[in-house]
């Protein structure tokens, strides 16, 4: 009995010293927990610049060059878009998380521009652009350009006017009113002739007194010629191209000169109207009283009104 009385110390020692160097009692059930615990078999979150590299290749788009189309014979350009990663990833590294509205994006050019086709007319621009131009020919109607003028002037609306040289010269007030407003001014001739039944020396007459009298009275060189009637021929199109100009017809026509019922005019005039239209008016009493609620309609569409030359641009426009 004395024995095991001595020998009970060393045994309690041998159990604390075990106890000691053995691994806690809170890790062998968290070690069971684990294995018990279901493997998860969701992804981990993508980075913020995985992010934005799945953006990228949602966004970007490619530029699309001019061409010679069968059917629309010179179409421009148009750009393409590219998301700026580094400047992107600087944006959001700011805010510390992925936002779309901090893409910084940017223009990519065609390799082929208008200016690089063959001489052809134009009847419209890039249909990737949501973009039209209200193209407005004057040789008569003078009473009536105030109130259009008016009309574009509360809408923020820039038209192109195609400027008769005859009419300038005897309505240089009017043309310069025209100016002033800011809007585009185009020639489209000097004597309303049939362009496609006239010479080539006719042609360069009519293109240049055109040209002499729009520098004489508005300091204008214009770059671009509507033909009276839309009346060309290869020759027209070519000789005006000397003359660096591009010849514009157009997509859509309001046949406003056949004095429509305004509001109807305007409806079905904005039906037809698409991305890169361009439209005919003239000064006359329809166009004068439908204009506003063509402009209204129009935009209800999405597409911006702008000049000719605007339309023509290559410069990208994102709805």
């Amino acid at each position: 009995m004395k024995k095991l009385l001595l020998s009970l110390p060393f045994f309690f020692i041998i159990i604390i010293t075990i106890f000691v160097n053995s691994s806690p009692l809170y890790h062998f059930f968290s070690v069971h927990n684990e294995e018990a615990a279901p493997v998860s078999s969701e992804p981990s979150a993508p980075s913020m610049y995985e992010k934005l590299e799945q953006a990228a290749g949602q966004w970007n788009k490619p530029p699309r060059d001019a061409v010679i189309d069968k059917v629309w014979k010179a179409l421009p350009g148009y750009n393409g878009r590219m998301v700026n990663m580094k400047a992107s990833f600087e944006a959001m590294k700011e805010r510390g998380r992925f936002r779309e509205e901090d893409i910084v994006f940017e223009q990519v050019p065609p390799k082929v521009h208008l200016d690089d086709l063959p001489p052809a007319p134009v009847y419209r621009g890039n249909p990737a652009k949501p973009a039209a131009a209200l193209m407005i020919n004057v040789s008569w109607g003078d009473e009536y350009i105030p109130r259009m003028l008016k009309v574009l002037r509360e809408k923020k609306v820039k038209a192109t006017f195609f400027l008769e040289g005859r009419w300038v010269r005897n309505q240089p007030k009017a043309a310069k009113m025209i100016q002033e407003e800011g809007h585009e001014i185009g020639s489209h001739a000097y004597s309303h002739p049939d362009m496609a039944a006239s010479s080539e020396e006719e042609i360069k007459q009519e293109l240049q007194e055109t040209g002499d009298v729009l520098e004489a009275v508005l300091s204008e060189d214009p770059a671009l010629f509507a033909p009276p009637s839309g009346s060309y021929n290869d020759l027209v199109v070519e000789t005006a191209d000397q003359l660096g100009m591009h010849t514009i017809l157009w997509t859509v026509d309001t046949v406003d000169w056949k004095d429509p019922d305004p509001a109807a005019m305007a409806s079905r005039t904005a039906a037809e109207v698409e991305n890169g239209s361009l439209i005919l008016m003239h000064p006359t009493a329809a166009a004068s009283s439908g204009l506003k609620e063509m402009i209204e309609q129009i935009r209800v569409e999405g597409i911006r009104l702008d000049t000719v030359s605007g339309v023509l641009d290559e410069t990208r426009i994102d709805r």
